[in-house]
């Protein structure tokens, strides 16, 4: 007999709380689902960053089971739209799928998503390719478009000496110096306990300050909004395990802190602070915490360690695959100008970066 689904759709915040248990079920069974789907993430976000009035949740359940669940809030600006939670602190988006229930449960979803976008576009951004919500898109019997959103970067989940052996010869010997180093220097790291959590994330946010003190940082990071919420959200996430935390010691004193978010797939390192005492050690702060990352990702039969998003040079030194996320942009007949406007301000943020990029070339070009 095949199961029966019923849509919903929750627009409070008391009834989001409740949802904790069975959306924690349903993560588990989406096999697309990142940590950023977590509901100890998208909770603690809404908390955090959610306005009153905006909730809208579109849940699909069969027998009181949970089997689809789309995490979204309503905008006005620049559209009347519907995005997904998470927003610009979020390196992936997504809609959960239980992977049991197949077609019924995309069907439902897609049904409850084609109603709530009578009145709004339906902007889910930050999809990664294989993510769920491209199903829906596949599904989507409206106007659609499809973008490019932002660029990611990611590694195999290999030990840390075949992630150093795709490197040329004198950048191996490089990295392969710098490790030798670290281990000169007696760094020790270890893995922070669930209730020493909060402790821990404090330091890391007070080490990523100094760290970026003088320089450009993503001011969003020294707010108190972020800070409760990374400390709401990634204390349950550790206890789930969907997220580490790490502590790195030098003489005993606490030296650099990471954060890093795993699903049953992905791990990848989110946030981190090291003292700028480091530098006069000459210590290689992103080798120390890729081979941390490395081997906590092959321990855990992970496929893939991403270094989310961003195109930071750094990163590159490590020959990843380029991953690009995508903007999906779904709408009824009576909500097809919202589509047609996003795309036209999508193509001229787009237009107006590449002016910019070839600008700073230019410059960059005239003064070497």
């Amino acid at each position: 007999m095949k199961p029966s689904y019923r849509t919903e759709v929750v627009t409070e915040e008391p009834a989001f709380a409740a949802l904790a248990p069975v959306w924690g079920r349903l993560h588990g069974r989406s096999p697309a689902a990142t940590p950023f789907q977590s509901h100890a993430w998208l909770h603690s976000w809404w908390l955090s960053y959610g306005r009153p009035g905006r909730l809208r949740l579109v849940l699909v359940r069969a027998g009181g089971e949970l089997v689809a669940a789309a995490p979204l809030m309503r905008v006005t600006r620049p559209l009347p739209s519907l995005v997904l939670l998470g927003g610009a602190i979020s390196d992936y988006g997504d809609v959960l799928l239980d992977g049991e229930h197949g077609e019924g449960a995309l069907a439902a979803l897609t049904e409850g998503l084609a109603r709530a976008a009578r009145t709004a576009l339906i902007d889910l951004r930050e999809v990664r390719p294989g993510g769920a919500a491209e199903r829906v898109y596949e599904r989507w019997h409206g106007p659609r478009h499809r973008v490019s959103d932002s660029l990611c970067l990611e590694l195999p989940a290999v030990p840390m000496a075949d992630l150093v052996a795709r490197l040329p010869s004198k950048s191996q010997q490089r990295a392969r110096a710098k490790l030798r180093r670290l281990r000169a220097m007696g760094v020790e790291r270890s893995v922070v306990k669930p209730d020493e959590v909060e402790r821990a994330l404090g330091r890391l946010l007070e080490l990523h300050r100094l760290q970026w003190q003088g320089r450009k940082v993503t001011s969003e990071h020294l707010r108190p909004r972020f800070r409760d919420h990374l400390v709401r959200a990634v204390a349950g996430m550790v206890r789930t395990g969907d997220a580490v935390v790490t502590e790195f010691r030098l003489d005993g004193e606490v030296v650099t802190v990471d954060l890093t978010l795993t699903s049953r797939w992905l791990s990848g390192g989110y946030l981190y602070g090291a003292h700028p005492a480091l530098r006069e050690h000459k210590a290689d702060v992103a080798a120390m915490l890729l081979e941390a990352c490395a081997e906590q990702t092959r321990a855990e039969g992970l496929s893939t360690l991403s270094l989310l998003r961003g195109d930071e040079p750094y990163k590159h030194h490590w020959r990843p695959e380029t991953v690009v996320n995508q903007r999906l942009l779904l709408a009824r007949r009576r909500t097809a100008p919202l589509l047609a406007a996003a795309v036209c301000d999508s193509g001229a943020r787009r237009r107006g970066k590449q002016v910019l990029r070839r600008r700073k070339e230019r410059d960059g070009g005239g003064r070497s």
